[in-house]
């Protein structure tokens, strides 16, 4: 599988999102899951031997030596004669299962950020397709403090070094490559979508058909900022016995900020407020701290993430992440 999607187009495909009608009984699904119980397993988890760094280290020279740009490489140029069909299994796992992967233990402290770049992006080649993460076709997105002021309106939050609350990527899944971590703080907080909506349906079922009613969505800096500053976006969408949910709390509010965005209104600032303080308790939610080598792979579908702030050291390296959105094959 070969080339990437362009933001647009990857954004259709992930909002086109089957629906049938609001569920009537709890979600049953893989991703289903709470984090005290992630915690306690470790099928989610998969950490590299040195079989495995040597079969990368090879895949990653092969591909570099074709002298091709990252866009113009194809899976083949990425040969995995053994792990393909383990990354085949991480596929299923965003697109049907619990919708997490971690992987611990890539080389990334003998790889130049040029080659963990091509291992990063190739790995998504085989996953799914690669797509852009912004209109101007960003497709390798670097998750770093560039100084900006989270107050600003127009800042997108990972260039910056404050906390980012519960949301998803407009894309099948996002994956991130840890180069470098923050001297203090930068946890990633996860939680499923799924037992959230379970939880809210449970505990304020006023609130449940909110949750797939319209929502403006804050554009931001995407796209033209006069014609097209929001969108209307309904969190949830029902089909097949799956639930699948775009939930971004920051970007639902800061839309309001528009001239006639819908309005949030009481009710819709209750259902935020709730949505993101139950995915933050301790038994729903799952902490990680990513260290070099780290890679996390999250199914926008089915799992909201979050990030804490973090300090970086006043001289050296700081905290830096490669990012990857993917779109993914659909199931046979």
């Amino acid at each position: 599988m070969s080339g990437f999607r362009s933001f647009g187009k990857q954004t259709l495909h992930y909002f086109d999102r089957p629906h049938e009608g609001i569920p009537a009984e709890p979600v049953k699904h893989p991703a289903a899951w709470h984090g005290r119980e992630m915690a306690a397993r470790d099928d989610w988890i998969f950490t590299c031997g040195d079989a495995e760094r040597t079969e990368l280290d090879a895949a990653v020279e092969h591909a570099r030596a074709t002298g091709r740009a990252l866009t113009e490489l194809s899976a083949s140029d990425f040969p995995l004669p053994t792990l393909k069909t383990t990354v085949r299994s991480w596929s299923r796992s965003l697109r049907d299962g619990a919708g997490v992967v971690l992987l611990r233990g890539l080389p990334v402290d003998r790889w130049k950020e040029e080659e963990a770049s091509i291992f990063f992006w190739c790995l998504g080649l085989h996953l799914g397709i690669p797509g852009a993460q912004n209109a101007t076709n960003d497709l390798l997105g670097h998750v770093r403090d560039t100084g900006e002021d989270r107050s600003d309106p127009m800042v997108r939050l990972y260039r910056t070094a404050a906390d980012i609350r519960f949301h998803c990527d407009a894309a099948d899944a996002v994956g991130l490559l840890c180069l470098n971590a923050a001297e203090h703080g930068g946890s990633s907080r996860i939680a499923s979508s799924v037992t959230v909506f379970n939880e809210i349906r449970q505990r304020a079922p006023d609130l449940v058909d909110k949750l797939f009613s319209e929502f403006a969505l804050d554009v931001r800096s995407e796209g033209d900022r006069a014609s097209l500053p929001w969108l209307p976006i309904p969190p949830c969408r029902f089909a097949s016995g799956t639930l699948r949910t775009f939930f971004h709390g920051d970007y639902y509010r800061s839309a309001q900020r528009h001239e006639g965005a819908i309005r949030l209104g009481p009710e819709g600032e209750r259902l935020l407020d709730l949505y993101e303080e139950i995915g933050n308790e301790e038994d729903i939610s799952l902490d990680m701290d990513l260290r070099p080598g780290d890679v996390q792979l999250l199914s926008n579908h089915f799992v909201v993430h979050s990030r804490g702030a973090y300090r970086d050291p006043p001289h050296g390296p700081g905290r830096h992440l490669l990012r990857l959105w993917l779109s993914l094959p659909e199931a046979p």
